[in-house]
């Protein structure tokens, strides 16, 4: 029987089943999730004042992901017709053998778009080497092109390094290079021409990010949120037009002019109907499922991650937990869930 995709003719269960088809991880509310975010490690070098301002501070429970548990995850979410990775951290590329996970995972044919974000501090060094393991798409994060302004926010005086590192990530020929700011009140939010001067000649998507409210930054969110709203009326009045969403694609509203190389993203959490685009898990550095970022629950995974012969019994309890998921975060109520910073489960 031909199945009609969504969009063409036929009816809503055509639908559902054209969206099993592709990938058997579908929700309650009709959300499918081809789009994985795997942290692999909770330990960030940097001390960004939204999210470690007293940088990260260890634990004694630093027990990552090993390589092998990494690669029998995949698996079963690649079975499950997962088909985008991203790697996260705290920063990725703190581990030591990043490289060796990179080209592990990039030799799967099934994996479209295998994609990393980092603070860029190894970028430069790198970004050959990262790009021939597979990896093809980047985020780096810089929330200033102030110099003082990105050290105050980092606690870091690398931004030349890094701004070199994009241009090295755009040359060796990653497909997608994206620059994350952390839209802050009162710090950055007067810096969208600077921006806007960057991606006149750049091809890379600077993706503005509303501040999010954690366990442990109540008072910082107070002072330093604003709403991302702020810069989508600047680009509107600007002539910028705001894109259709491609399946598979993250949270981002993108906006392109034509006068421009690169583009803008936004990424509002706060806003009317966020969450029904949704189309990403979480697995943390530890190897819990997060059906959601600002989720009240973490399921252990890890345990079924130490032989080949568990694939069957971990698919059927990764597409069993899609009954729970609920359709929405409640940021808005204050509710972060057991998010207690963003190093910890990867952002």
């Amino acid at each position: 029987m031909e199945i009609t995709p969504p969009g063409c003719d036929g009816n809503v269960m055509a639908s559902r089943i054209w969206k099993r088809e592709r990938t058997m991880l579908v929700d309650k509310f009709d959300r499918s999730f081809p789009y994985l975010r795997l942290s692999i490690t909770a330990i960030c070098n940097f001390s960004c004042t939204y999210c470690l301002p007293n940088g990260y501070q260890k634990t004694g429970q630093e027990h990552f992901l090993r390589q092998d548990e990494i690669s029998r995850l995949l698996d079963a979410f690649i079975d499950l017709g997962v088909w985008k990775i991203r790697l996260t951290g705290g920063e990725p590329t703190i581990r030591k053998d990043f490289t060796e996970i990179a080209r592990m995972i990039g030799k799967r044919d099934e994996i479209k778009t295998f994609a990393f974000t980092t603070n860029g501090y190894r970028l430069k060094e790198n970004a050959k080497v990262w790009r021939d393991a597979g990896l093809n798409n980047v985020n780096i994060s810089i929330d200033s092109l102030n110099a003082k302004k990105f050290h105050e926010i980092t606690g870091h005086n690398r931004m030349k390094e890094i701004r070199e590192g994009i241009e090295e990530a755009i040359k060796v020929g990653f497909e997608n290079v994206k620059i994350n700011v952390v839209l802050l009140k009162g710090v950055n939010d007067g810096e969208l021409d600077q921006y806007l001067d960057y991606v006149k000649g750049t091809p890379v998507s600077v993706r503005y990010i509303e501040l999010m409210q954690t366990g442990d930054n109540l008072t910082y969110f107070n002072k330093y949120h604003r709403s991302a709203d702020h810069i989508k009326d600047q680009l509107l009045k600007r002539g910028w037009v705001e894109n259709i969403r491609t399946p598979g694609a993250g949270p981002a509203v993108n906006f392109t002019h034509s006068d421009y190389s690169g583009s803008i993203g936004i990424i509002a959490p706060y806003s009317k109907d966020f969450c029904t685009g949704c189309n990403r898990l979480r697995i943390t550095s530890s190897g819990d499922l997060r059906l959601c970022l600002f989720g009240n629950v973490g399921i252990p995974l890890r345990h079924l991650l130490q032989n080949d012969d568990q694939k069957e019994t971990l698919k059927k309890v990764i597409s069993k937990q899609l009954d729970y998921k609920a359709s929405s975060h409640f940021l808005a109520a204050g509710d972060t869930g057991i998010m207690t910073n963003l190093s910890s489960t990867g952002g």
